[in-house]
């Protein structure tokens, strides 16, 4: 048996994957409004398994002229304006995960972050929007490559839907739950670890050359 301690960077080529989901005022991430983010980073055990790390999670204040799509906040249920969410401007929070993503990667010795989530182009189009408004000039987010689990899912469960997809790895879900940026990043999180860690078990990784 191999004494070495497999590490996050070797099973990404360097990169440092980071679960997001976001709740939003629209679809449209350069006019609509950004509500929520949340952030969960990974690591691996001494056995080459991903497990949950640390999170990141913030409510954002609609950007100066952002649209609000008013059929988005009745199906999120978010009020934009409740003082009670303890929203945080869109630049700070954004700096603030920046920032926090940072350090994790540079601790994970990868070289650049990738967002993983369910539908990941969304989640994606809108952390780059927030961050192009921030005017932030590091960022380690990689600016087009991302990891989907909605299509993880479909390949290694048949499911596309993250309830769904979910059920089928038999990771409890409270539909109730849903539509909360944590919540959801928690569960995405919880998938893309069983769908990766699964393959390794089922001996896809490491690739070995017999």
């Amino acid at each position: 048996m191999s004494n070495i301690i497999p590490t996050i960077d070797q099973r990404f080529r360097g990169y440092f994957p980071v679960i997001i989901d976001v709740e939003t005022a629209g679809f449209n991430a350069n006019t609509d409004a950004l509500l929520e983010v949340a952030a969960i980073t990974l690591k691996m055990d001494n056995d080459g398994l991903l497990q949950i790390d640390e999170s990141f999670h913030e409510h954002v204040v609609p950007f100066d002229g952002a649209n609000i799509e008013k059929a988005a906040i009745e199906f999120n249920g978010i009020d934009p304006w409740c003082a009670l969410r303890g929203a945080k401007d869109e630049t700070d929070v954004m700096k603030s995960l920046c920032t926090t993503i940072r350090k994790a990667q540079k601790a994970a010795n990868c070289q650049r972050s990738v967002i993983v989530a369910h539908n990941a182009h969304f989640d994606q189009g809108f952390i780059n929007a927030a961050i192009t408004r921030s005017k932030i000039k590091r960022t380690p987010f990689h600016p087009f490559v991302s990891f989907d689990t909605t299509s993880l899912a479909a390949l290694t469960l048949g499911q596309t839907v993250l309830l769904k997809s979910c059920e089928a790895a038999k990771i409890k879900f409270e539909q109730s739950e849903a539509h909360s940026a944590l919540y959801d990043t928690q569960k995405t999180a919880e998938l893309f670890c069983f769908m990766i860690n699964r393959y390794k078990n089922l001996g896809g990784w490491p690739i070995t050359n017999e």
